[in-house]
């Protein structure tokens, strides 16, 4: 494992079953960070804990109904008796209900809705008073190049722009706190949500990972370690007068 880079704290990482999530949990815990796993599936957190375990750090798989606000703080409240109070916190849960607008549902607006920024919400809310107790905080939200628009996505880039507006918010509400509110937004990463949508769009993976690739400056696809090498700066003390921003990791200059 590398050496820890910054002060040792305990960190929440939702949706951290698979993919980004999984990555950032394991790149947290290599810095020397206590991480609950959380994802809707206690049990499906068993692999990212493992690997982490195995790796010598310390973890913990939380189930977690990041949309249900009794359901956070109760998670959070555990987190807090068992692996210490959390001041580290990535807001990673997310799901895809795409479609053009009209055929869009109200219940596949209110589902995406619900989990990134209800979710969102309801986890920094919960865990932010153990950060201003502790006089430092680390509030990370995964945003995404689709808040700037994209065909099919009416839900998924409106929350994805709202949590923009969230992490901005945060970070003038909590900066005297000694909390930082960023938000990294990823381009086209390799992972089980990109395969879906390329499967909705009817396009073999491998083609839709080609394609993608040609149309990025560095010409390959992101992976999940990126964007968890990002969420490993952003959480560090070094981080401490970096608020408010929200970083495309897209492999160019536009998204």
């Amino acid at each position: 494992m590398p050496q820890p880079s910054t002060t040792p704290r305990t960190a929440i990482v939702t949706g951290a079953a698979r993919g980004i999530g999984a990555a950032v949990a394991q790149r947290l815990a290599a810095d020397g960070h206590a991480v609950a796993v959380v994802d809707l599936d206690e049990s499906a957190c068993a692999s990212t804990v493992e690997t982490i375990r195995s790796a010598g750090g310390t973890a913990m798989a939380v189930g977690a109904d990041v949309a249900d606000a009794d359901s956070v703080d109760a998670a959070v409240e555990r987190v807090a008796a068992e692996l210490g109070s959390p001041t580290v916190v990535v807001n990673n849960a997310g799901i895809l209900r795409d479609n053009l607008l009209f055929k869009m549902t109200v219940e596949d607006w209110d589902a995406v809705m619900g989990v990134h920024l209800r979710g969102s919400f309801n986890v920094t809310k919960a865990a932010q008073k153990h950060m201003v107790e502790a006089t430092f905080g680390r509030v990370i939200n995964l945003s995404s190049t689709s808040a700037l628009g994209n065909r099919g996505q009416a839900n998924y880039s409106a929350a994805k722009a709202g949590l923009q507006g969230f992490t901005k918010t945060l970070a003038i509400e909590l900066g005297k706190f000694g909390v930082t509110a960023n938000a990294i937004a990823p381009g086209f990463i390799q992972t089980d949500m990109t395969a879906a949508t390329a499967e909705r769009v009817g396009v073999p993976f491998d083609d839709f990972i080609d394609y993608a690739a040609k149309e990025i400056p560095v010409q390959r696809v992101g992976q999940p370690e990126d964007i968890a090498h990002t969420a490993s700066f952003l959480a560090s003390d070094g981080a401490g007068f970096v608020s408010g921003q929200v970083i495309y990791v897209a492999g160019g200059p536009r998204a």
